[in-house]
């Protein structure tokens, strides 16, 4: 009978010590979120995991329990030391490494199997198990929440990716980092610069050259300026060219006056917004001068959401910033 015992308090011990690894290597907040989105074990997890004290004061004091039972039975068998070796190898084999190497692999699964019998010892230690617990959470206080910074979230999604399990594929992986990412960035780093911005001037004539450069261009919206390249005071756009009687006549007579401008540091996630509310997709961004810097599209601004870019059949250049960065180096070497 007192072997049955032992192999009994053994496994009880082990039980416990499955649970507390198990239960306390799982995030509050992951079940939490793993719960409101239908996770049937982490709603069963969460029942008992939200109040953390509790669950640790009532894990480990029917370990001790346990493992102090156990060692009183191993006494009434063998001699004290024996005892005393015998029952350190049972524990620590048996009741610690074994079911924490088990449980920490397969947490939610044990873990919400075993929920019920939690609940059960929970009610039977509570006198016991309540005082300690408010005490923690007076002295200590609740579980701090998990908060990962910008960075930290970028290397979970791109080590999530990497999994052989996971199910995002990198053009996601790609979308998701853009999107946490882009909001740092401002319109000076995504801006066509002034020097490669195509632009027309109000009284620009209508006739075959300037058709011909306004279709090599390739763009659908072009910033029109009135004397000077400063002073934007409209945008042509193309489309409304294409049914029109434009002979002998201006670019005035076509271009829109609505115009967007945005200052060089305006943070992207706030063009964006500016975008969508005016109902506008080009931009003409000044510096601290009130100066032309260059012009954003919306485009610009989804290719930083996405990590690539949008190249069509009419772009020769993939990054304009970068080819105005290799004319300026060109023109400083050529002064020298």
């Amino acid at each position: 009978m007192e072997y049955i015992i032992v192999i009994i308090l053994i496994l009880f011990s082990a039980l416990f010590s499955g649970l507390t690894l198990g239960f306390f290597s799982l995030n509050k907040d992951d079940l939490k979120r793993k719960s409101d989105l239908g996770g049937k074990r982490a709603k069963k997890i969460y029942q008992i995991r939200k109040n953390g004290n509790l669950l640790l004061a009532t894990l480990l004091i029917g370990n001790v329990a346990v493992n102090s039972t156990l060692a009183i039975f191993l006494g009434s068998i063998a001699s004290g030391f024996i005892a005393g070796l015998i029952a350190t190898f049972l524990i620590v084999i048996f009741g610690e490494i074994i079911p924490q190497a088990v449980f920490s692999r397969h947490a939610l699964s044990f873990g919400s199997a075993f929920v019920p019998f939690i609940k059960v010892i929970r009610i039977i230690f509570l006198p016991i198990t309540w005082p300690i617990a408010k005490f923690l959470d007076i002295v200590l206080g609740k579980e701090m929440p998990t908060v990962y910074s910008r960075h930290e979230l970028m290397k979970i999604i791109e080590d999530h990716e990497d999994m052989p399990n996971s199910d995002l594929d990198r053009d996601e992986e790609k979308i998701i980092k853009g999107a946490l990412s882009f909001s740092h960035k401002v319109a000076r780093d995504i801006m066509t610069p002034k020097s490669e911005a195509f632009l027309l001037e109000v009284d620009d004539k209508f006739n075959q050259n300037l058709i011909n450069k306004i279709y090599k261009s390739g763009h659908s919206r072009i910033p029109v300026y009135e004397k000077n390249p400063d002073n934007i005071v409209g945008v042509l756009f193309i489309k409304d060219l294409i049914v029109a009687d434009f002979r002998n006549k201006k670019v005035k007579d076509f271009m829109d006056e609505e115009l967007l401008f945005a200052d060089h540091m305006k943070p992207l996630d706030a063009l964006l917004n500016a975008f969508r509310r005016q109902k506008i997709h080009l931009a003409i961004v000044v510096n601290e001068y009130n100066n032309l810097a260059g012009v954003v599209s919306i485009e610009d601004v989804l290719e930083e959401i996405i990590g690539a870019e949008i190249v069509d059949e009419f772009d020769k250049h993939e990054d304009l910033q970068k080819l105005a960065k290799q004319k300026a180096r060109k023109r400083k070497i050529n002064k020298v």
